[in-house]
């Protein structure tokens, strides 16, 4: 009997070494889940969105593995130049403990600036079109059952009617806490914005959101993109601390690699126990979208 317990504590201790050593070596070569916990990439991205990174886009660095902060090496192997356009998980120079996600804008050489709230790159004026409404709703979790209702406007979980029809504009709606949004009133409340198509100098398109075009980022100095670093914008541009404040130009190895797709997504409207509102919890629509 003793030998019996001995081989089948062996045979957990296996059984669990082997399956850590094969998760960790899963996420650290192929694919690796991150949450979105910010507004920063709205509205590509939204607060609860669940994602995948893919870690061969761009080839490994020591950052790609645990323990990338022990400096055991540096540069990257079987690497591939990142596209301007590109949404990247990268891991923050400022602060080695935080992931970041936000879109590539300038590669080495490249001069980025903002003015009067668009954006140019090697001074060149990026195109940005087709304007057209969004809404952001910041609400404290105690309206998350019963609603929030302004004028002709009603939000409930995760949807918005006005005119008690389905919302025709499209919007992000994230719940805080009740205690949170008192102590800091500016931050909860629904704030309109306009969504513009931008192309990039390489004719990538992507939706950005902005308040205005006089608000704290709007206006930059130049930036000179340095050999071996990249500059990141989120967009969201009114609300992201990327490369014009205090993320600075991102070295290459810290790139972890390139979002695939959104496999999960809700909006803390209850806990995950409850299946009863998981209708109201889920943003059904966005599971499987892939990020481009």
């Amino acid at each position: 009997m003793p030998v019996k317990s001995k081989n089948r504590a062996r045979e957990w201790f296996d059984t669990l070494f082997y399956g850590i050593l094969i998760a960790i070596g899963f996420r650290s070569l192929f694919l690796e889940p991150f949450n979105i916990p910010s507004g920063s990439m709205i509205p590509t991205l939204h607060i609860g969105d669940h994602i995948f990174v893919t870690k061969w886009s761009y080839g490994y660095s020591r950052y790609s593995f645990p323990f990338g902060s022990w400096k055991l090496w540096n540069g990257r192997f079987l690497g591939h130049e990142p596209k301007v356009g590109d949404v990247i998980v990268f891991r923050n120079p400022a602060n080695e403990s935080l992931d970041y996600v936000k879109r590539l804008i300038g590669v080495p050489g490249d001069v980025i600036q903002v003015k009067e709230g668009r954006l140019y790159i090697n001074g060149k004026m990026v195109e940005r079109k087709d304007p057209r409404p969004y809404i952001v709703a910041v609400l404290p979790r105690s309206l998350r059952s019963v609603g929030y209702y302004r004028d002709n406007m009603t939000i409930k979980g995760n949807k918005i009617w006005v005119d008690n029809e389905p919302a025709t504009f499209k919007y992000t709606i994230e719940y805080k806490s009740d205690r949170l949004c008192h102590a800091n009133p500016g931050m909860c409340g629904v704030f309109p914005a306009t969504e513009y198509t931008e192309v990039l100098p390489n004719g990538v398109e992507h939706s950005i959101i902005e308040f205005s075009d006089n608000e704290y980022m709007d206006n930059t100095a130049e930036y000179l993109v340095p050999e071996g670093h990249f500059f990141f914008m989120g967009d969201n541009r009114d609300n992201s601390n990327d490369s014009r404040a205090d993320v600075g130009f991102v070295p290459r190895d810290n790139v972890l690699g390139r979002v695939w797709f959104i496999w999960y997504s809700h909006n803390y409207v209850a806990p995950m126990i409850s299946f009863w509102n998981w209708n109201s919890k889920m943003r059904w629509d966005r599971f499987g979208k892939g990020i481009h």
